[in-house]
């Protein structure tokens, strides 16, 4: 087994969760495919570098593009962290760089979540995480998006947790109702130059270092950590898949 393919419990997680195979023609080999799929997440690779043992990189590709477009990613996403038990959430976003192949676009075209931002062309992911470190809800944005605006794109239709935990940059009024609205409290420290000030319990607010990891752990897949997919919708499909490996990989540790 190659280095970045899909363990044999990982496998056994994953494949109940693809679509049925077509009648008529069979499809070419799942497994080998998204075996692929991953090599080229965690490398950065090319398509068109692919190596021979995964088959035609068309056949890769095209099963990436037509199942994000379908959002067979975004059902196995969901599916597997619908399995949390959500009894903290951890919010933050993280800037992505985008490749110029990225960029490069026509003007006046669809959004494609990329936008100028300190760092130049950019696209920013937001994330929940719970109480282990795992993501629950992704989402992303043109690099220059408030973190604040987010918020509640973020937390439509999750399960309601009781303590939510974010820093200075969710500080508004909106944001903590919200979460109240959802039964649940906001941990987020006031703005420097607030009147009155709000503070969060230290152990508390010192567990936002897991969505922080969290991170960490999705840019080790390099083709998330730079961004050279045009479409949003691939983009945000490599993210997903991402997230995905590391539920795979949790549950495998407690089996």
């Amino acid at each position: 087994m190659a280095r970045y393919d899909l363990s044999e419990a990982e496998w056994r997680l994953i494949e109940p969760l693809l679509p049925n195979k077509p009648r008529g023609v069979a499809r070419v080999d799942d497994r080998r495919v998204i075996n692929g799929i991953f090599y080229v997440l965690r490398t950065g690779s090319p398509w068109r570098d692919l190596p021979t043992r995964y088959g035609p990189s068309t056949t890769v590709y095209n099963r990436f593009n037509r199942w994000a477009k379908a959002g067979v990613w975004l059902k196995v996403f969901e599916v597997l962290a619908a399995r949390s038990p959500q009894s903290l959430h951890l919010i933050d976003s993280s800037i992505v760089r985008a490749h110029q192949h990225a960029a490069g676009r026509k003007k006046g075209g669809a959004d494609h979540a990329i936008g100028r931002s300190r760092g130049g062309l950019s696209t920013k992911i937001h994330a929940v995480v719970d109480q282990d470190g795992l993501p629950v809800r992704l989402l992303i944005t043109p690099g220059q998006a408030s973190d604040k605006a987010a918020v509640p794109d973020l937390l439509h239709g999750l399960p309601p947790a009781d303590a939510l935990v974010a820093d200075r940059g969710y500080d508004a009024r909106a944001v903590i109702d919200l979460v109240a609205a959802h039964g649940g409290r906001a941990h987020i420290p006031t703005q420097r130059d607030r009147i009155v000030q709000r503070t969060v319990e230290p152990a508390l607010y010192r567990r936002r270092n897991l969505v922080e990891r969290f991170f960490c752990k999705l840019k080790h897949f390099r083709r998330v950590a730079t961004r050279f997919d045009k479409l949003a919708r691939n983009f945000l499909a490599a993210v997903l898949l991402a997230s995905a490996r590391l539920w795979l990989r949790a549950y495998e540790s407690t089996t």
